[in-house]
């Protein structure tokens, strides 16, 4: 208990006595965190998003002439040998006019004189739904076109290669601002402690004189890093927190973002998020004390 309450007193007179470098890496740690969460919560709700525009995600493929039962079963198949499907729906010259008709409305006169047969029969091809189909599906479009008996294939290429590479751009964001968390986190949390030990070089070698363990010395200092890794991290995700409120109380039904409901980070998320921060803060700061003892 003794050892208890002198570590966590040497802790505090340590960020006490250098409270200006303290605060600077509160500062950077805070802004890492802040970033990387960012980020990682946008790509999150990126693919969330992505999830519920694949429930309509669709390739139509219209064929010259309508298939009978045998030709179906051949291009269910083909199709299936590709990829794996949620459904295959073959749709008759006469459900195509059906469905185009309601689609006029009120104005279905303009049809009195053509033809009910006048549009392709064609195969409607549901993906399975993963971010793995996004990129799979224009593969996929090929080689349909280049079945027998296919005029076209038609799907949202355009919004589908657009939102595949905006996935990929926020892939390598996550991954860059992460890689930023690290290095900022163990530098500035291993400088800091750096600082605060060779301010105290002779109290140390007094404490080594008098026979303090290393283990006694360096605790305070890792206590340290680890305090302010969860105070950064904290601040950081409240932050971003008022940051997501404030952006769903301005413009929640407004545009794109009120076409789904984006979320924030689950309580085990954050939880994971801090002791990451955490763990980074308290490794700078065991590896600055092992090489400033070992000096």
């Amino acid at each position: 208990m003794k050892f208890f309450f002198a570590v966590i007193s040497q802790t505090w007179r340590n960020i006490v006595e250098t409270w200006r470098s303290q605060l600077l890496s509160l500062v950077t740690i805070t802004l890492s965190v802040l970033i990387f969460a960012f980020f990682y919560l946008v790509y999150m709700n990126a693919l969330h998003a992505g999830d519920l525009l694949n429930n309509d995600l669709r390739l139509i493929v219209y064929l010259e002439e309508q298939p009978d039962q045998a030709l179906q079963e051949e291009y269910r198949h083909k199709i299936k040998k590709f990829d794996e499907v949620e459904k295959i729906d073959f749709v008759s010259r006469l459900a195509a006019y059906d469905r185009f008709k309601e689609q006029l409305n009120e104005n279905q006169d303009v049809l009195q004189e053509v033809p009910h047969d006048f549009l392709p029969a064609s195969i409607e091809i549901y993906p399975k739904r993963s971010l793995d189909t996004l990129s799979r599906i224009k593969l996929f479009s090929e080689y349909l076109q280049s079945l027998p008996g296919v005029l076209k294939v038609q799907y949202g290429r355009e919004w589908v290669e657009r939102f595949y590479s905006f996935i990929q751009l926020l892939r390598i964001i996550v991954l860059l601002s992460g890689a930023l968390l690290i290095l900022t986190t163990t530098f500035m949390m291993g400088h800091s402690i750096k600082l605060t030990m060779l301010t105290r070089k002779k109290e140390l070698e007094l404490l080594r004189l008098v026979g303090a363990s290393e283990h006694y010395i360096r605790v305070p200092f890792f206590l340290e890093g680890a305090i302010l890794g969860a105070l950064g991290a904290g601040i950081g995700i409240g932050a971003l927190y008022l940051l997501f409120s404030w952006i769903q109380l301005h413009f929640s039904g407004q545009g794109v973002p009120g076409m789904f409901s984006f979320s924030f980070f689950s309580g085990s998320a954050v939880g994971i998020i801090i002791l990451l921060a955490v763990l980074l803060c308290a490794g700078g700061s065991f590896t600055s004390t092992r090489k400033i003892l070992n000096l």
